[in-house]
């Protein structure tokens, strides 16, 4: 009787184990889904002021960079406060790319935003799966990647204030897409193996990959799709 009340205590910690980390994920996406519609309103309401938006862009850009590395570290563990700053942080991002859309509809290719909102969504869901389901182990991928990252971003840097070349920001941008893609996969199985302590962190992890996959992508229709 010991012996099977044993595995059975055993199976019962199983379950409510997983049971746990499929709670954790589900709110984990459905706050990502929030994220997104923050991020939605954001650009929707400062969208006749891109022209101040562009003036500001900087200024906006400081703003989400304290809002992620010192806002939401300070509310960690907070209830109420960093969903406040989650949200916080999502609007901003969505504000930043009302100069992006602008230039997209201004030019008449407003039907290139959703189209690529459309297969970032099917990108992320299919990469997300794969992180999930994928029998391998990609925790040793945190460190390569953060080096790519930071060697990106000076790269973007370069071409933006000194090289200024088209050719140079379509390479910039392919990767940007790789780099991003590779992240969900990472963060994706970092949330299922219970890396993350709250939702929060966990869905601002997963936000950053879709946003920075879907301007990547968006980038790259407008480059593919342009006359020039």
């Amino acid at each position: 009787m010991a012996l099977y009340n044993r595995d059975y205590t055993s199976a019962d910690a199983g379950y409510v184990q997983e049971g746990a980390s499929v709670a954790f994920m589900k709110q984990t996406y459905q706050l990502l889904g929030a994220s997104m519609i923050a991020a939605a309103a954001g650009a929707y309401a400062t969208m006749p002021y891109a022209e101040t938006v562009m003036q500001y862009k900087w200024f906006i850009f400081g703003a989400e960079l304290l809002i992620l590395f010192f806002g939401l570290s300070m509310s960690r563990g907070k209830p109420g406060l960093n969903l406040a700053m989650l949200f916080l942080f999502t609007f901003l991002t969505g504000v930043s790319l009302v100069p992006l859309l602008a230039a997209f509809i201004g030019a008449g290719n407003g039907a290139l935003i959703g189209n690529a909102f459309l297969m970032t969504a099917v990108l992320f869901g299919a990469l997300s799966l794969f992180a999930i389901n994928s029998k391998s182990d990609y925790s040793s991928w945190g460190k390569p990647l953060f080096i790519t990252l930071i060697v990106v971003i000076i790269a973007s840097l370069v071409n933006y204030f000194l090289l200024q070349s088209p050719m140079m920001h379509l390479i910039i941008t392919a990767g940007i897409l790789l780099l991003f893609s590779l992240f969900t996969i990472y963060d994706t199985q970092n949330i299922a193996n219970g890396a993350y302590d709250s939702p929060v962190d966990a869905a601002v992890s997963l936000y950053i990959n879709f946003l920075n996959i879907f301007t990547a992508l968006l980038q790259m229709l407008g480059i593919f799709g342009s006359d020039d």
